[in-house]
């Protein structure tokens, strides 16, 4: 009888032990990696102002996500999720990089932003600064109205 009970005992041990182990290896985080987001490295190799869409695509790649409203943006969306046991799996580091393209489709911005404290934080930027962006030859010559001096064009 003794010689039962001990390996009933050994047996119970071990259930113990693995069920202990299952619960320690259930409440270990498992992180899942989404998206895609081109390197800096990748991202030095592109220039504003002169790069295309197409030279863009041959060097990070096409994005999955492009803006709804027109083709002025690229973004490239890539995240980490973190999941523990039976909680919900939260979000531990984002980043965007976001390509956007001028009119006749050059690059005009580069941007990447990440996520601290819940809120998108931009990361660094490469952009070309135009003052004439979106001005007609209205606009430009009804800023310039008040700028006239009447006696340099009379002297003339």
């Amino acid at each position: 009888m003794q010689l039962q009970a001990g390996k009933i005992r050994s047996h119970i041990a071990k259930l113990a032990i693995a069920g202990v182990l299952l619960l320690a290896m259930a409440c270990s985080p498992i992180y899942q990696n989404h998206g895609f987001a081109p390197t800096d490295g990748d991202l030095a190799l592109l220039e504003v102002g002169r790069d295309n869409r197409e030279s863009v695509a041959r060097v990070v790649g096409r994005p999955s996500t492009s803006t709804l409203l027109n083709e002025n943006g690229w973004y490239y969306v890539q995240s980490r999720w973190k999941h523990t046991g039976v909680l919900p799996p939260k979000e531990e580091e984002r980043e965007v990089v976001a390509i956007t393209f001028d009119e006749g489709g050059f690059v005009e911005n580069i941007e990447r932003f990440g996520l601290a404290e819940g809120r998108v934080v931009p990361i660094s930027r490469r952009v070309t600064e135009s003052n004439i962006k979106g001005v007609t030859l209205l606009t430009a010559l009804f800023a310039n109205f008040g700028r006239l001096d009447i006696g340099q064009l009379l002297d003339n």
